[in-house]
């Protein structure tokens, strides 16, 4: 089964033509031979970049000089009334003591103890989607509602329903509309004493899920000094000090990176599970093993443990397929810091590198039918090949996702569990990737929904 990319475009244009393109979707304003190029060299006199999908390049970005490479000042500019100065955005000593505090949250068992949290989320998406069985709907909202009810039992110990989870999520929702990929800030490098501009829709819905956030951290700080607080993530994290100062986050730092905890840890991984669903309807096949592995492991009525997880081999390359089709995150910017030479092509500093794992995951010299839907081929050679040099949905080295074990557990679980109880049916037309802040259908992700309890292939 070939899923749908958007149509790309071999026309040169100027710089405010490609911005024009960027803004209405990225990835069909690039042309088709970035998925046969090693790197593409974009110039114009308000910025220069490189598409780099060589990857001895992405290992010398990601792994070997990090520090030489720090993530795009001009990208910061545009996700800044969000995250501030989150870990997402931040480079140098910042970012250093910024992981020295985070990571010890991810770390070992930690997985393990959030498990149950994960699999309530689960479960209620579940039920939630059995509820719709029978209509035809847009997958993508109600994978926006389980992502984000993952993340705040994982982070605050409260379900979506709690009243502040609920209006984070609304306001998120309309967030993601209102950014634009492509703003001024992003396209010219402005003087820091001048004033950015970012839309006022976009400021808006910034603020409001800032002051939302705020809330919980104030809450939280309350019942961590009242001895009363319980053992999640926001604890863990926020009564952790930097090994090197002894210092832990203030609460405004807090705000910061529980702003990205929220984009990284649901936006991402609703979109993955959306596009894993929708690619699960259009292979019926795949679907059906999917659903027996599910029903062995996980028989109808039985809780599910942290242990099943490691049983759920078809689920786990499927949402790992749909990771290199789908990438949540489709591009990531890094800039120079000094003039480099990449592939024999001099380059400033300040230029930006661009690393795509749509494009790097889809590549025809390095993948095996690059654009057919195959989790099969994460158990052959090819696979396993490509998986070590070019597959990045969580980035890789130093700044990889520090929330990538979370991810690929609560993926795995939501799709084995949805696919054990309903059976999921192409919707009457196939949804159309765009970028925004995530990969998204340009109109949604129609699937029907039937339960399959009645259903005789189950």
């Amino acid at each position: 089964m070939i899923p749908p990319k958007p149509p790309t475009t071999e026309a040169r244009g100027t710089a405010i033509g490609y911005a024009l393109r960027f803004r209405r979707d990225l990835l069909s304003a690039l042309p088709s031979r970035l998925y046969r190029a090693w790197m593409a060299d974009f110039r114009s006199p308000l910025v220069r970049s490189v598409l780099c999908n060589d990857p001895a390049l992405v290992r010398l970005v990601l792994q070997d000089r990090p520090g030489d490479f720090p993530k795009s000042s001009r990208l910061r500019e545009g996700l800044a009334p969000l995250l501030g100065q989150s870990v997402f955005v931040t480079n140098g000593a910042l970012w250093e003591r910024q992981r020295r505090i985070i990571d010890p949250a991810f770390e070992g068992g930690r997985l393990r103890e959030t498990f149950p949290a994960i699999r309530a989320a689960a479960l209620a998406a579940t039920q939630r989607l059995a509820a719709r069985a029978g209509d035809e709907i847009d997958i993508e909202p109600e994978a926006s509602h389980a992502a984000a009810d993952a993340i705040f039992r994982t982070l605050f110990s409260i379900p979506i329903e709690h009243r502040i989870a609920a209006e984070v999520f609304a306001a998120f929702r309309a967030h993601q509309d209102a950014q634009p990929i492509v703003n001024l800030a992003a396209m010219v490098r402005l003087p820091g004493w001048m004033p950015r501009w970012h839309g006022r829709r976009t400021r808006r819905t910034a603020g409001v899920i800032r002051g939302l956030i705020a809330q919980l951290v104030q809450d939280r700080a309350a019942r961590i000094a009242a001895g009363a607080a319980p053992d999640d993530l926001a604890t863990k994290i926020m009564t952790t000090p930097d090994p090197v100062t002894g210092q832990p986050f203030s609460p405004a730092e807090m705000v910061d990176q529980v702003a990205i905890f929220f984009l990284a840890g649901h936006e991402t991984s609703a979109s993955a599970l959306a596009w894993a669903l929708w690619l699960l309807a259009a292979a019926p096949a795949w679907q059906d093993r999917v659903a027996a592995e599910a029903r062995r492991v996980m028989p109808p009525g039985d809780l599910p443990d942290f242990a099943a997880i490691a049983r759920l081999r078809t689920a786990r390359a499927v949402f790992r397929e749909a990771m290199r089709l789908y990438p949540p995150v489709p591009m990531m910017v890094r800039e120079t810091t000094r003039p480099e030479c990449l592939r024999g092509r001099d380059l400033p500093a300040g230029t930006q590198v661009v690393l795509s794992p749509w494009h790097l995951h889809r590549h025809e010299r390095l993948w095996h039918r690059p654009d057919a839907f195959d989790p099969a081929r994460w158990d052959s050679e090819n696979g396993k090949s490509c998986a070590r040099n070019a597959y990045i949905p969580f980035s890789a080295g130093q700044r990889a996702c520090p929330g990538a074990g979370f991810a690929m557990v609560e993926g795995t679980l939501m799709l084995a569990l949805i696919c054990r109880d309903l059976r999921l049916i192409r919707g009457a037309a196939d949804p159309v990737p765009v970028a925004r802040l995530t990969v998204r259908g340009r109109d949604g992700i129609a699937i029907r929904l039937e339960r399959r309890d009645c259903d005789p292939k189950r």
